[in-house]
């Protein structure tokens, strides 16, 4: 697949609200009831993709022909600039006539094109150009009318059923070639895998556009990813360089799968403005670009204008050398964010590790109660989990620092081994977990899992939870309170809403930030210290110190890294320039990406 240099949108900023399918379908019944034709929103809806496949065509050629004439000095514009072909693989039903119409389209402005059709059965041309059969005079579907304009104009078509699978293997031969293949074998409703002759079409689909080096252009949804969540089962759907959004923009392409299959999403623009516009529906979630703006900090302050975070982390459990690196990373990650002072409470044996790491941090013993419940009591925010240990003395020490901060009305972040004792107070239906939730409706309680926490949490697997994640995260905060992240590709983000006793219904959010070199461990332990330390500085914004903005500057600080040279003293002796990218990416990298990010979002006053 052809990489796309230049980006298709406009610069991207501004939230995108995110809909489930059955919110797109009750958008277009609004509109048909309001007296909107049907198949004359699929005509327009079809001319302005095909529009927008012709204007990208020409940046990805633009793009092709500088690299091919560097390679071939022979080249001439004449020799490269034929004529454009685009295969449309269409499905029986309106994503299917959305590709008719498409190829009608294309062919009109001067490309060739071939209809690829699955699961649909041999055309009667006859019938087909029967006068009798007219819209007037028998109810057929709009996909049916875009398939009769589409042959009518001479739009050649290929059945794939006749390319003889059942026979043989997969011969390429049997197939054109072409320079764009458009995806428009599924819509929004598909909830299960693609079977049979579906499924065998989908693997062919990747495997020719792969042949090809072809642009790959997906009708709205990639087939085979779902809408709704973003799920792709068996690894099975197209694989697309840009999905063509229609109505509303669908949750799926923004969490799990879909990031990895809708390549880059641009919305098509339709005309109806209804007495129900889509903004009045409340979407599903609500997609985050970019982080809030920081104002500059007064100054007339001092550290503690700024917030004590106490991070009770890192044990050695039964004689293992322990998880000291978790509660280094957290308080580092919250120092980064701006917060104050900190404080960690770990093991004895880490503190010579972590003052050497992080001396601006104040240690204390993690088995010193007494100690630490006091240190609670002055603390702005207590964040707790991070190495803790599963073992029955660390579930004891989280009942107590966990009951101490409720007493003290303080604000909390769990995370990790937190979490898992968490699941088994629930189980042991510990009177603890009633009053984390009653104290999560009057302070802010953050808990952070990645999916195989938040199964252990709801008692699930964790297959059950990403299956749906939106659902899951709703259920963990019905269960427990709080807000939530449930990590991932596209983490989703809950925060309730404290303030408007009119509209406690909580909000549901998507980053787009963050990238898959993250994926490695100490990655949460640093979240839960960006959330920390934000929590803790009252200077700033509610929106500037809230989950999802943690959630945004974690994930730039990884976008960060993933260009950022290196700065390790043997290859800058060398004279080498070595980028960190995703593979390696490594948590302790991450504070001074944070730190760099939260500089750059600070805007100064007018």
């Amino acid at each position: 697949m052809p990489t796309i240099k230049k980006s298709l949108s406009s610069p991207a900023t501004l939230p995108i609200a995110l809909y489930t399918s059955s919110q797109v379908y009750a958008i277009e019944q609004d509109w048909f009831a309001d007296g909107y034709s049907s198949f004359a929103l699929m005509q327009q809806a079809a001319w302005q993709m095909a529009q927008r496949i012709i204007d990208v065509d020409d940046i990805v050629q633009s793009q092709k022909s500088r690299r091919l004439s560097h390679e071939d000095t022979h080249l001439t514009a004449q020799q490269y600039n034929r004529d454009k072909r685009a295969v449309i693989w269409a499905g029986r039903g309106n994503n299917g006539g959305d590709g008719w119409l498409i190829a009608l389209y294309l062919q009109r402005a001067g490309w060739q094109v071939k209809v690829m059709t699955v699961g649909m059965a041999a055309i009667d041309k006859e019938e087909n150009n029967d006068s009798n059969n007219s819209d007037e005079t028998e109810q057929v579907s709009d996909a049916f009318k875009a398939q009769r304009l589409a042959l009518t104009a001479g739009c050649s078509y290929l059945r794939f059923e006749d390319q003889g699978f059942k026979d043989k293997e997969f011969d390429e031969s049997d197939f054109p070639r072409a320079d764009v293949y458009i995806d428009a074998l599924f819509g929004i409703g598909l909830d299960r895998p693609p079977t049979g002759i579906y499924q065998q079409a989908i693997t062919t689909f990747n495997r020719l556009t792969e042949r090809d080096c072809a642009l790959v252009v997906a009708v709205d949804v990639p087939s085979g990813l779902v809408a709704s969540t973003g799920q792709v089962f068996e690894r099975l759907a197209v694989r697309a360089d840009i999905t063509l959004c229609l109505v509303a923009r669908k949750l799926g392409l923004h969490t799990k799968d879909g990031k990895d299959y809708a390549g880059e999403v641009l919305d098509i623009p339709l005309i109806p403005i209804t007495s129900k516009p889509i903004t009045s529906k409340s979407p599903a979630a609500t997609l985050l670009q970019t982080a809030y703006a920081l104002a500059p900090r007064q100054q007339n302050s001092y550290k503690g204008s700024y917030g004590h975070v106490l991070i009770i982390a890192g044990n050695r459990v039964d004689g293992s050398q322990g998880m000291g690196g978790a509660a280094i990373l957290s308080a580092s990650s919250a120092m980064a964010t701006g917060a104050g002072k900190i404080t960690v409470a770990c093991h004895d044996a880490f503190h010579g590790a972590l003052l050497t790491s992080l001396p601006d941090a104040m240690t204390i013993d993690l088995h010193d109660v007494k100690g630490v419940k006091s240190l609670i009591k002055d603390a702005s925010v207590i964040a707790i989990g991070m190495g803790l240990g599963r073992d029955d003395k660390a579930k004891n020490l989280f009942i107590a620092y966990l009951n101490a901060a409720i007493e003290a009305d303080k604000a909390i972040v769990i995370d990790a081994d937190g979490l898992y004792h968490l699941a088994t107070l629930q189980s042991d239906e510990h009177e603890l977990v009633k009053a984390l939730k009653a104290h999560s409706t009057q302070h802010k309680v953050y808990l952070t899992p990645h999916s195989g926490e938040a199964a252990m949490l709801l008692n699930k697997e964790i297959s059950e939870i990403e299956e749906d994640r939106l659902t899951a995260i709703k259920q963990a905060a019905d269960q427990y309170g709080g807000n939530w992240v449930l990590k991932g590709a596209g983490t989703l983000i809950l925060e309730q809403n404290l303030h408007d006793k009119n509209n406690n219904k909580p909000k549901v959010y998507v980053c787009a930030t963050g990238n898959a070199g993250m994926a490695t461990a100490g990655m949460g332990d640093v979240l839960s210290g960006v959330c920390a330390g934000l929590l803790a500085q009252l200077d700033l914004a509610d929106e500037a110190r809230s989950l999802r903005q943690a959630v945004l500057v974690h994930g730039l600080a990884g976008d960060a890294l993933l260009n950022q040279l290196t700065s390790d003293k043997a290859s800058v002796a060398s004279g080498l320039s070595l980028r960190v990218g995703q593979r390696g990416m490594q948590a302790q990298d991450m504070p001074a990406a944070v730190r760099s990010v939260m500089e750059a979002l600070i805007v100064p006053h007018r």
